[in-house]
């Protein structure tokens, strides 16, 4: 049978000695959270089987299971050949929400967080021959103190909340390294003076030399090496080349990296990124954020793309329509789909999933923030990501030392990206690159005058919170409902016929582009997504409208950019 996701998870930091765990596994419930009393991960088997890395609330796990699941435990046997001077390492995708992993019924580690990736050094707990992988994930998202993203709180789907998605949910692989090996690099591209500046976390190496090589289409194009500080190795690569990674025109390099016996191959895009007054420019060039709005379900994968195609092909559906990037919404996307985005040269912004997350508690310091900074870690790289934006239209009585907390800890890690504290609603003070706003009017005339201050140098109340400010992004507008049997759930009142819903669409979208406060904006949305059926898109990828007329729609030139 063959195994289903079975690409290399991480195309950005890859190694040839690697085994994909997915396919089947032996799994089992635990609906009394009572598995450890068990001895469930010392147990030889378990009851049921599910089919890895899809949730068991998917139909494509083949458990198919809706209600909630406060715990839940898999199990499988693998067969490792060990070898002298070679260390194992087990990763996980992701895996929702707190999870604890056992090798021949001893503890590993544990993780808490649903959406990022995570790994263990399982070296001293593997034998040769047979191994027991045992996994335990527990996840309760009523409590209101984890991240949830639009994972349903109620038994069904609702409004804008879907089904959910609990344990492993991306691919679980193992790892072959040697002793002294590359933990994880940070490449920051300096275009002005043409060097990749990089920062190496190595493991076992002090005093070791740490090698990079950059390659442009095949031709060399830079070298350096630096020496092992305890874990660290710092090193600029001047290149004789210099090609600039923008939009719709990717250009990468291939990037070589050693350290003794390990190597690692990976590749980096040369840009710059940045904002100055709510305009974002890359390159020093003023960029039109044309963005649509991608949460990233699938029918029958719900959190799990079913195959990578469909990564690859969500991005090239928002690109055949006009749109030049996408708010990755109230989920962390995985590093495939990053990676197609810094292939195709198509923008995002990096979202947390802080739904469910109550940001009035102290819980809210412990469980979002070092998931955040997890994230910031393993996406740092990517070009494509031009910015952060960690939390969704939150709460009235959020903590805002929070809030500011969260930012400076973001730009702390990367002071180079455009930091928006909140999309929509809660702003705090002035520290946000942009001033979004959130905007469902489904009338273009009323749309047009209530922000048409913000020309004249005015702010602008936000309808939901009645924050004021000066607003430039308009980073959800839109979800015009449509459904041929006028079902499911959308904004405002559904149009009568297609041409009123485009005449619509085409109203609202000429407000923005002929503001000249506004510099971007993302539409609602890319995709239905079960009962909310806004998207243009249905659920399952058919397009409902004709692709010519919203691509004229969408890419009309802005007044911004005249």
């Amino acid at each position: 049978m063959s195994i289903p996701r079975p690409e290399y998870p991480r195309p950005q930091f890859t190694r040839e000695n690697w085994t994909n765990l997915n396919g089947t596994w032996q799994f089992d419930f635990d609906f009394g959270i009572t598995g450890r009393e068990r001895n469930l991960h010392e147990a030889e088997t378990l009851s049921k089987e599910i089919t890895v890395p899809f949730c068991p609330e998917s139909d494509l796990s083949g458990i198919g299971y809706k209600d909630f699941i406060p715990a839940c435990w898999y199990k499988k046997e693998i067969n490792i050949e060990t070898k002298e001077n070679t260390r194992y390492i087990i990763h996980f995708g992701a895996c929702d929400y707190l999870t604890e992993v056992w090798v021949n019924g001893q503890s590993v580690g544990t993780h808490i967080g649903g959406y990022i990736s995570f790994s263990f050094d399982i070296t001293d707990k593997v034998k040769n021959g047979k191994n027991i992988i045992t996994v335990c994930a527990e996840d309760d998202l009523r409590t209101a103190n984890q991240p949830a993203g639009k994972q349903s709180p109620k038994f069904n789907s609702f409004g804008c909340f879907y089904t959910r998605t609990t344990g492993i949910w991306q691919t679980v692989w193992l790892e072959e390294v040697p002793t002294s090996y590359i933990k994880k690099i940070k490449a920051t591209p300096d275009i002005d003076r043409q060097i990749l500046h990089i920062e190496a976390d190595c493991v076992s190496a002090d005093g070791m030399e740490f090698k990079a090589e950059s390659f442009f289409e095949g031709k060399h194009t830079g070298f350096a090496s630096a020496k092992v500080f305890g874990r660290t190795a710092i090193l600029d690569i001047p290149l004789n080349e210099l090609h600039l990674w923008d939009i719709g025109s990717p250009l990468l390099y291939d990037l070589v990296l050693t350290l003794g016996n390990d190597k690692v191959k990976s590749y980096f895009g040369m840009r710059s990124v940045y904002a100055v007054d709510g305009k974002l420019f890359i390159n020093g060039k003023g960029v039109y954020q044309r963005l649509i709005l991608d949460q990233g379900f699938y029918p029958d994968g719900i959190y799990t793309a079913p195959t990578d195609a469909e990564l690859i092909g969500d991005i090239k559906r928002s690109m055949d329509l006009g749109f030049n990037g996408a708010r990755l919404h109230e989920k962390i996307f995985e590093e495939r789909f990053l990676y197609y985005c810094d292939k195709l040269g198509y923008i995002v912004w990096g979202e947390h999933a802080n739904w469910g997350l109550d940001i009035s508690k102290h819980e809210a310091w412990k469980n979002f923030i070092p998931e955040w900074l997890e994230e910031m870690q393993r996406d740092y790289n990517h070009p494509a990501l031009i910015g952060w934006c960690p939390l969704n239209e939150t709460q009235q009585n959020q903590d805002p030392y929070f809030v500011r907390h969260l930012v400076d800890v973001t730009r702390a890690f990367d002071p180079y990206r455009p930091v928006i504290d909140c999309s929509g609603w809660m702003h705090v003070d002035n520290i946000s690159d942009f001033w979004c706003m959130h905007d469902y009017d489904q009338d273009p005339e009323s749309f047009k005058n209530y922000y048409a201050p913000l020309e004249k140098g005015e702010k602008v109340e936000c309808r939901v919170m009645h924050q004021v400010g000066y607003t430039t992004f308009m980073s959800e507008y839109g979800g015009i409902q449509w459904a041929k049997d006028n079902s499911g759930w959308g904004y405002g009142n559904a149009p009568k016929t297609e041409e009123e819903l485009l005449d619509r669409l085409e109203g609202l979208t000429d407000v923005l582009l002929q503001n000249s406060a506004f510099t971007g904006f993302c539409y609602t949305q890319l995709t239905d997504v079960e009962q909310e059926q806004n998207g243009l898109y249905t659920y399952d990828r058919k397009l409902k409208f004709p692709k010519e007329r919203l691509y004229k729609i969408f890419t009309k030139k802005a007044v911004w950019e005249e």
